[in-house]
């Protein structure tokens, strides 16, 4: 029933960009946090970026400055921009809604994720 659909992945040099999109049906999304988390080769899985259903947004030191989380709550989707790769960032990138509970972010349901791979 709860569906997320990433899209947007694909190969990109370094120093490019690229904009993931997640598709969301079966919740009511506008009361949800969203995130987006990554997991590369051999890696932990991290949660690289959130927002709340407020607009707060909040990233992983990691990513800060080069990557910009938003929501469009009319179209159910949220977005990952992703500027200035690096070789380091590929990875599947998976869209999350989830919950924040005292100022953390709790993942709830997943989508399939989406590869991100970043190479000259």
């Amino acid at each position: 029933q709860v569906q997320l659909v990433e899209s947007g992945g694909g190969l990109v040099q370094p120093g490019g960009s690229l904009r993931l999109s997640c598709a969301a049906s079966g919740i009511i999304f506008s009361l949800h946090p969203m995130g987006w988390y990554r997991q590369a080769p051999g890696k932990e899985r991290e949660l690289v970026a959130h927002i709340t259903s407020s607009g707060i947004t909040n990233y992983a030191d990691s990513v800060k400055g080069r990557f910009t989380i938003s929501r469009d709550n009319a179209k159910d989707t949220v977005y990952l921009q992703i500027g200035s790769l690096k070789p380091e960032d590929r990875a599947v990138y998976y869209c999350n809604a989830g919950r924040v509970q005292r100022g953390r972010y709790e993942s709830l349901y997943w989508g399939q994720g989406t590869q991100v791979t970043v190479s000259s």
